[in-house]
This record gives structure tokens, sequence and C-alpha cells, in this order.
């Protein structure tokens, strides 16, 4: 049976979306079955359709990738998150359905999960690194294990030497993902796929000694 990861993103006007979708291809090029999941809309409609990009994003994606739920959680050995940066933090939309997870974390099915965070914000110093680092703070009370970019490839480098996780400058009005940055959001996903299966693997041996 092959690793299962996740890969659970918020997006407003498509720049995450398209690095959880790199993220997801990396994951399945080094053999994870995969699930891409986009995280519930909670602004209200007036909001979204101020933005025009934000309202076709949505238009363009609602139905095509489907909603990430509880079971998704349970179901994986390994998670990515994505989000834009909310001053510094997490989007409220992916913080959200983190929030509800309590139950599996109570019954400790999000422990011992490699998990990785990857991000974007309108600028380079706009609190990318301050909003993975906080997502980071809720996996250490899951008690799952934080797989970063690291410095563990040239792409890292290229992509702007984040070690946290990939993170793409957008701009103002927002602009895609560069390839460069793309493959590095491949890397991560490949990374973590490796990471899940050595994991999934070495639960297994013990259960089989124990």
């Amino acid at each position: 049976m092959p690793t299962r990861v996740l890969v659970a993103y918020y997006s407003a006007t498509g720049s995450v979306y398209r690095l959880a979708e790199a993220v997801a291809e990396g994951a399945e090029s080094a053999g994870a079955e995969v699930r891409l999941r986009r995280v519930a809309e909670l602004a209200p409609a007036e909001a979204v359709v101020s933005n025009p990009a934000w309202a076709q994003h949505r238009a363009d994606t609602d139905s095509v990738v489907n909603a990430a739920t509880l079971d998704d959680l349970e179901w994986a050995d390994g998670y990515a998150f994505g989000t834009p940066t909310r001053y510094g933090a997490p989007a409220a939309q992916l913080k959200q359905f983190i929030d509800s997870a309590g139950s599996l974390w109570q019954e400790g099915k999000l422990a011992d999960k490699p998990v990785t965070a990857f991000v974007s914000s309108a600028e380079q110093h706009g609190g990318q690194e301050s909003t993975i680092l906080s997502l980071n703070n809720v996996f250490y009370h899951w008690g799952a294990v934080i797989v970063p970019l690291g410095y563990t490839d040239d792409i890292v480098y290229a992509a702007g030497g984040n070690p946290y996780g990939t993170s793409w400058p957008a701009g103002f009005p927002s602009t895609p993902p560069d390839e460069t940055t793309l493959n590095c959001a491949r890397f991560q996903g490949a990374r973590l796929a490796r990471f899940s299966t050595l994991l999934v693997s070495a639960r297994a041996e013990a259960a089989g000694q124990g």
C-alpha cells in the first residue's frame, strides 16, 4: 500500500493553490497516494466578490478540488499545509480547519506523522517565516514530526533560500509562482513523502516485533 499524503491548503487568489498542486505532484513522484484538498471559505460573499481575482479563483476551483474533512486527516500518513500570510500568521480558514481536529488529537491520531508547510505573501518580508513557525506550534501539540525544507538541495537556494518551507512573494496584484518556486514545492512534497514512507515502515516493523 502506498504512503498516503494529505495536501490541505487555503488560497484566495491562487498562488497557494498552485504551490499545493506542485507539492502534491512531488509527493506523487515519490510514490505517495495524495489527496489535494482546499479548506472551506469563511469570508462573506461580499468580501469575495469585491476582489475579482478572489472571486475568479473560487469559481475556477471550488468544483474541481474537494473540501478537506477530518476523514482526510485521519486517512493520511503525512501532511502538507499551505496558507497565505495574514499579519504574519496563517489564514483563519486554514486555522479553523486545524482547530476542528480536536477529537483526532485527543485520540492520538495526529501524533507521530510527518508534516510540512508552505506559504505565500504579497511581499518577501511579509511574514512568510513567522507564518510557518506559527503553524509549527500546532504540530508540536499534535506530537507530529516537522519536516522542514532545510538547505537540503540547491533548489531551496534558487527559490529564495527559505529553509522553513517553500514561500512565494506574490506581489500585488497577486502573480502565480514561477517555475523555480514550483520545483521547490515539488521537492518539498517528495521529501515529505519519503519521510512518511520511512515512518510508516518503522511503525509497521515495530508492531511486527511487538
